[in-house]
């Protein structure tokens, strides 16, 4: 078995053991390396996405279109984004001007504007897509296939116990 090196996080945690030796700090072995990882994730996926021009919360919205593979309506949007209504519709406007996407009329009632995807949206998010599998699967080619889906596992319960 290799041997574990430390990292920022095992520092950190010394020095509050050191400072607080009354404090259970093994949360933070875990919770503060997902800060960390979540940081440097963000940095790589704003790279992938910046080759295909466009910006994080564009990738967002495109990216909840094109998964759909047809219109969605605003609201749909926010929860698929978990942005106010306020930032949606600023978004929405953005993008339109932008020509990525483009409002339609719902199919069942025509006060409903939907929102769906232009070729130039569908053509930008597929290669942002791209981009960010290749980056991903670079951080994670030194990790089994049976630890990815172990972590995976562990984040997913995580996640919901986080609810």
């Amino acid at each position: 078995m290799a041997e574990l090196r430390g990292d920022d996080v095992d520092r950190i945690m010394a020095q509050w053991m050191r400072v607080r030796p009354d404090a259970d700090v093994s949360p933070l072995a875990v919770l503060s390396r997902m800060t960390r990882i979540s940081r440097q994730l963000g940095r790589v996926r704003a790279e992938a996405f910046q080759l295909a021009g466009l910006e994080p919360w564009q990738w967002d919205v495109l990216a909840a279109l094109r998964r759909e593979n047809g219109p969605l309506s605003p609201k749909d949007l926010i929860a698929q984004t978990m942005v106010t209504s306020g930032t949606m519709t600023n978004r929405i406007d953005n993008l339109v001007a932008t020509g990525l996407v483009e409002r339609v009329d719902g199919s069942s009632d025509r006060r409903v504007r939907l929102v769906g995807l232009t070729d130039e949206g569908i053509d930008r998010v597929d290669v942002a897509l791209d981009a960010l599998l290749e980056a991903e699967r670079r951080l994670l080619r030194g990790i089994p296939a049976d630890d990815q889906a172990r972590l995976a596992e562990l984040l997913r319960v995580l996640a919901d116990a986080m609810v």
